[in-house]
């Protein structure tokens, strides 16, 4: 099978419901989370949170739209859209928002042309444990 997609361009990812994601993911495409990832989520173009999404940890994306749960900081280059089902436990930085009925936000807003890159630097997120006969080596 040929890909004559440009080598720039990322696809989508996908954590659907019923999955569970410990650990932080970088992508410069677009992700859709339906499901649950403890752990931050950097780099993307669009971050899109379904209803039943959940994520425990930072956030810094180029667009960001919140449909689920989010607890921790969300940094967005462009724009955050606050669905009427979400629920934001942390501060948000953007140059631009969008709440729409019924959405949550418990934190500080921060909003202008700088605000993305004057936002603090995410955490990391904590080392899982890991669990006896579960490691893997190489």
């Amino acid at each position: 099978m040929r890909n004559d997609a440009p080598l720039s361009e990322a696809g989508l990812s996908v954590i659907a419901s019923g999955m569970k994601i410990v650990g932080d993911i970088e992508s410069t495409g677009v992700v859709k989370i339906e499901g649950t990832v403890e752990g931050a989520v950097r780099g993307a173009r669009q971050l899109l949170l379904g209803r039943q999404g959940t994520i425990h940890g930072d956030i810094r994306a180029h667009e960001v739209i919140i449909g689920g749960t989010v607890v921790g900081t969300i940094v967005a280059e462009e724009r955050v859209e606050i669905q009427g089902t979400s629920s934001v436990q942390g501060d948000i930085h953007t140059k631009s928002i969008v709440v729409l009925e019924g959405g949550v936000i418990n934190g500080a807003v921060r909003m202008g042309e700088t605000a993305a890159q004057d936002a603090p630097e995410l955490r990391e997120a904590p080392e899982a444990p890991v669990r006896a006969g579960l490691a893997l080596s190489q």
